[in-house]
């Protein structure tokens, strides 16, 4: 049985060069989770998991896991391809680098992938030096650090 996607509250704030979008989507694993950034708009899926849920006899219903959706419009542009995501305690963070004047808009579609057991990410930059890297390289350089 398909359920309605529910409405992910969110928490979006300002950070010098940078807007942070904050939601929360308990209950999922990384690769549920996908993002399209475009110009001013950010949209957000999760999917459903555990349909076996919707099986039990509950007390109380409160929430479920997925599945999630959430489209909106930002008040200035962002660049996609540089935005940094992590998904963690089932909390996603979108650091989504603000546009300079005159610059082309720049759109980005991904899907988080599994760094850990309980944690998920997708790197588009990477220090205080907007550049660009990918979850591939980030991982690397955290499993050498770790073996120092």
């Amino acid at each position: 049985m398909e359920h309605v996607a529910q409405t992910i509250p969110l928490r979006i704030y300002r950070a010098p060069d940078h807007v942070v979008l904050v939601a929360p989507m308990p209950g999922l694993e990384p690769q549920d989770i996908s993002v399209t950034i475009a110009d001013n708009f950010v949209s957000i899926m999760g999917k459903e998991r555990g349909p076996g849920q919707h099986n039990r006899e509950l007390i109380v219903n409160e929430w479920r896991i997925g599945p999630y959706f959430r489209e909106v419009s930002l008040d200035q542009p962002v660049n996609g391809a540089l935005t940094n995501a992590t998904y963690g305690n089932g909390v996603l963070v979108l650091s989504m680098p603000t546009m300079k004047d005159g610059k082309s808009d720049s759109e980005a579609a991904f899907e988080l992938t599994p760094v850990e057991a309980t944690r998920g990410e997708r790197i588009g930059h990477i220090g205080s030096e907007i550049r660009p890297t990918s979850s591939v390289q980030h991982s690397k350089k955290h499993k050498s650090e770790r073996s120092k």
